[in-house]
């Protein structure tokens, strides 16, 4: 990769993974629903006039249906659910399970008839990437709830789900109008619930600036160096950052909120690490011809971050 592509990549596996430390700061004293309003209303405010400016949202009222379907699943539902989530686990916990989001997407793919045989070696990343999640639960059960373990088994799921409907209904559009689209519709669901659960006083600087953060870094910037990356070492080369975004989800929540390095989070990150490589990447051609940002992400990107 070039000099150029190297930065990028290291600034996107930074920014998505800094989500998880955010996103508990916030939770603590927004309703999840107060903080998915904020986030997809500041990614709004930054994106649209840029999506506006390239002419790349009127083509988007043709596909209002898979577009509204995608807006749901992808953030909509996700970000909600991952945010509440984080009210009762840890942000280190929250950011190894969504390391499993490769995995779900190649069951998704497999299951719809349009991936090749599971050969051997994507079956074994498949058992491993379960074993590492099964360490996890087995290893930190104290640490968990019921009703936070299914809210991320939901969220792994949307956010391996997401990026197939892109792939097969919005694929003839541009990946910023799609995007920018999608954090509007969110953002219009969401006025009603957000005001309705609106903080009674003003919260703490910390709390404010979590929330600028993830709407202005983890979102506007995210999806622009995103694409800049895309276009830059391609799709597949991309998808790495999957895997080192956890790694950084769990360091900042040890280093910054004290949160505890446990051995099952190190066992099941490394058994869910190597699961995903072996399941994604085995016997797939290293495709990686460039894609601009006015092409759409390919299903084996990540495309909405956390």
């Amino acid at each position: 990769m070039t000099r150029r592509g190297w930065l990028l990549f290291g600034a996107m596996c930074l920014i998505w993974g800094i989500p998880y430390l955010l996103i508990k700061v916030a939770v603590r004293h927004l309703a999840p629903a107060d903080l998915v309003f904020a986030r997809t209303a500041i990614g709004t405010v930054l994106l649209l006039p840029i999506a506006l400016g390239r002419g790349q949202i009127r083509s988007l009222l043709t596909k209002w249906r898979p577009l509204l379907m995608y807006s749901l699943v992808e953030i909509a539902i996700a970000w909600l659910l991952l945010s509440d989530a984080e009210t009762r686990i840890s942000s280190s916990l929250s950011g190894l399970l969504v390391a499993a989001v490769p995995l779900v997407g190649v069951v998704i793919v497999r299951a719809s008839g349009t991936q090749d045989r599971l050969t051997g070696p994507r079956l074994l990343g498949l058992f491993m990437g379960l074993a590492g999640v099964g360490a996890v639960l087995g290893f930190d059960l104290g640490h968990i709830t019921v009703g936070s373990m299914l809210e991320m088994a939901v969220v792994v799921c949307c956010y391996a789900l997401g990026p197939q409907i892109l792939a097969r209904r919005l694929s003839d559009l541009p990946s910023l109008g799609v995007v920018s689209g999608s954090l509007l519709i969110c953002t219009v669901l969401y006025a009603p619930a957000a005001i309705a659960e609106r903080p009674t006083h003003l919260p703490s600087l910390t709390v404010i600036g979590a929330v600028f953060a993830l709407g202005v870094i983890c979102t506007a910037i995210a999806f622009l160096v995103f694409f800049a990356l895309i276009a830059e070492v391609g799709a597949v080369r991309a998808t790495v950052i999957t895997y080192i975004n956890p790694a950084v989800a769990v360091a900042l929540g040890v280093a910054l909120l004290h949160e505890h390095f446990t051995f099952g989070i190190g066992f099941g990150f490394a058994l869910v690490l190597g699961g995903s490589i072996l399941a994604v990447h085995s016997g797939r051609s290293a495709r990686s011809g460039p894609r601009g940002s006015t092409e759409p992400v390919s299903a084996e990107a990540p495309v909405t971050g956390s």
